[in-house]
């Protein structure tokens, strides 16, 4: 019996101390929807010692982050950059079992179009041989994209991890030597080459590589779907399994990959949406 009770102290503990800042939500394409789940899961008349087991939730049938803030059950959804302007449906499992849909508006965004011209036609029109390469890359980057891991407490403000200049590049439709590609998905931030590259949060290491497109690469585990990814390195300091606290180094500023110039892409996804960084951001 006292082990019970033990155990049921602990999950009080965690969740209801836990009150960190919220981003502010943005149900844009690239966005974060933020919404309040105790209405669903008072429908259920759960008790209150049931609501502080945490209830899941999914969009487009990935798990999605749920975090007790300040008392209350709060979802946080990455919106694809791709999502279509309209009525969007969340699915909610309560801690009894039964499900609930929980609707949510997503607000059209335009973003604008950026022409960008390469020396390197290779990294326009990959030739076979790279193809392969890409092909076996996209792979490793989308199982470190799809990396869940159960959390109470997640860091959900950033500091910018680099001391440059950053760009409202995010979500630019990128015409590549007049060819058009995938829009740009993260934050770019301007600095030379060899400046140190900083951890904006805690998190681990789950991934790290040199890419066709991304260069080298570090991936960086916060919880619950929460990935950032930091590109284009000159030189990588840590390794996959490494725990790191805010401010610790993870590398340096270069241009290898697809890069026109010295600067760190910095990346964010959200139950394996790309969103744009500038959300996360401290003021």
């Amino acid at each position: 019996m006292m082990i019970k009770l033990q155990v049921i102290i602990f999950i009080i503990f965690s969740y209801s101390a836990y009150a960190a800042p919220l981003p502010v939500s943005s149900p844009v394409p690239g966005g974060i929807a933020i919404l309040l789940l105790d209405t669903v899961l008072s429908e259920a008349g759960t008790t209150p010692s049931a609501r502080l087991e945490p209830p899941k939730a999914f969009y487009e049938g990935k798990r999605v982050m749920v975090i007790r803030n300040e008392d209350q059950w709060w979802v946080l959804v990455g919106l694809p950059l791709d999502s279509t302007p309209g009525r969007h449906l969340l699915k909610v499992k309560r801690p009894d079992d039964t499900f609930a849909e929980l609707g949510f508006e997503i607000q059209d965004k335009p973003y604008a179009t950026q022409r960008i011209t390469l020396t390197d036609q290779r990294k326009v029109e990959p030739e076979p041989q790279d193809l392969v390469r890409i092909t076996r890359e996209s792979k490793e980057i989308r199982r470190a994209l799809g990396h869940w891991d159960e959390q109470a407490e997640i860091p959900l403000n950033f500091t910018l991890p680099v001391a440059g200049e950053p760009s409202n590049s995010y979500g630019f439709r990128r015409i590549f030597n007049d060819l058009p590609r995938k829009p740009h998905s993260g934050m770019d931030i301007s600095a030379p080459l060899g400046t140190a590259v900083h951890a904006p949060a805690p998190g681990k290491v789950i991934a790290t590589g040199d890419y066709f497109f991304n260069g080298n690469a570090v991936f960086l585990n916060h919880g619950q779907g929460l990935i950032t990814v930091y590109c284009h390195l000159s030189r990588i300091d840590v390794e996959p399994g490494q725990e790191l606290q805010r401010g610790d180094l993870i590398g340096a500023v270069g241009m290898s990959g697809r890069a026109t110039g010295p600067h760190l892409h910095w990346g964010v996804s959200l139950n394996q949406a790309a969103v744009d960084p500038a959300w996360f951001l401290q003021e």
